[in-house]
């Protein structure tokens, strides 16, 4: 299950944060997604959830957003939508495309409680 190591990278991520900005614990964040990452929502909430016990993003509200994917044609230079199974592009046939959204995955946004004061001392 990829949406492990997902939720691993994503805590680390969120470790080094929580110490960058003096958070005491994370409250919720924002995940963007592209649908070519083959990402199962509900595996990625149960693998953070159970990946985030102990530590400061425990009890997190993670928020999952998924994105399409699109495509630029090198050939014609049309952006669209390639289907799942087919990258061909829609407007002259060619199979020469770049991927420019739909592969990504980006920690959009995080909240947090901030430390007391007495503790960033």
């Amino acid at each position: 299950m990829h949406e492990m190591s997902i939720a691993m990278e994503l805590l680390d991520r969120l470790a080094e944060l929580t110490e960058e900005h003096g958070l005491e614990r994370i409250e919720a964040l924002t995940v963007t997604a592209g649908v070519m990452r083959g990402i199962v929502p509900e595996a990625l909430e149960l693998a953070f959830e159970t990946a985030a016990k102990g530590g400061s993003a425990e009890g997190a509200e993670l928020n999952l957003e998924i994105v399409d994917a699109l495509a630029l044609c090198r050939g014609c230079g049309l952006r669209f939508a390639p289907e799942p199974s087919s990258f061909l592009c829609a407007g002259c046939g060619e199979a020469d495309v770049e991927i420019i959204q739909g592969n990504e995955i980006v920690l959009s946004s995080i909240s947090g409680e901030q430390r007391a004061e007495r503790d960033q001392a």
